[in-house]
């Protein structure tokens, strides 16, 4: 099975690359499914269930979000009948949306999406381990479900890696997401699951994680919020992890970085 997790959709540049290369890439790699996290796309703070509606249009299967989940009021009642947008798995009980989903490809291949949110520099959740623990008390890769993607959209590398080798064996893919920042640690951990402490942002890197550089060094100068963070314009990098699993165990085979467009260096699998 072929999977793409798309990093951080950032603002109208980073939604642009998504709507482009994602129809095409479904094409050319063959990929089964596709996910990224939306949390910044509405102009960098939340998402609406319009700009969810174009995704899912363009071949995105399902969307997460974060910490940004609620920065647009409409989401919530979006997020209620909508069961391919997630939010963190770890909110507390009785939270709108929910934080795992098992979906169907064209394939009939069963996949389970996860996300949680880290504790560390971040807001004091529910502890992540446990919460994905208890999702994937029934669900056996290579018996019950074919894939298992888990989001960890969290501050530190260090809960990111921690999250991997805790769930090494018992998922497709792990993955970070929050820093906007793509990591050269793509990897195969040794129980077969695919690892990448953060896919990085679709958006404009001439910026500060997305945002236009003046008012968000003014913050880190003045300590003062003068002006709102705007997310920056220029042509996006589009950014994801691309991974290929093994049909009868679900574990990992290939996985790779793809980079595409904008400022930073492209890697594209040829397939």
């Amino acid at each position: 099975m072929k999977a793409l997790y798309i990093g951080d959709v950032v603002g109208k540049s980073g939604r642009k690359a998504v709507l482009e290369h994602v129809p095409r890439l479904r094409d050319e790699m063959g990929l089964d499914f596709v996910a990224l996290n939306g949390e910044n796309a509405a102009h960098g703070f939340g998402i609406t269930g319009a700009i969810c509606d174009q995704f899912f249009e363009a071949g995105v299967d399902v969307v997460t979000t974060g910490n940004h989940a609620w920065d647009q009021r409409e989401i919530v009642d979006y997020i209620e009948r909508e069961p391919r947008l997630l939010r963190p798995l770890n909110y507390p009980e009785g939270t709108p949306g929910q934080g795992m989903g098992e979906y169907a490809t064209a394939g009939g291949k069963r996949v389970v999406v996860i996300q949680a949110m880290g504790r560390l520099f971040m807001d004091p959740l529910d502890d992540p381990f446990a919460a994905v623990s208890r999702a994937l008390l029934n669900k056996n890769l290579g018996k019950s479900v074919d894939f298992i993607l888990i989001d960890i959209h969290a501050e530190a590398t260090s809960e990111k890696m921690a999250m991997g080798h805790n769930f090494d064996g018992r998922a497709s893919l792990v993955a970070g997401t929050h820093s906007h920042i793509p990591t050269a640690d793509a990897q195969i951990l040794p129980g077969g699951t695919a690892y990448q402490t953060d896919v990085g942002m679709c958006g404009d890197y001439n910026s500060v994680i997305g945002m236009t550089h003046g008012p968000a060094i003014e913050r880190f100068i003045t300590k003062m919020p003068k002006q709102r963070l705007e997310p920056a314009t220029g042509e996006a990098t589009f950014c994801a992890v691309f991974v290929e699993t093994d049909d009868t165990t679900g574990l990992a085979q290939t996985v790779m970085p793809i980079r595409i467009g904008g400022r930073l260096m492209s890697s594209v699998l040829h397939t």
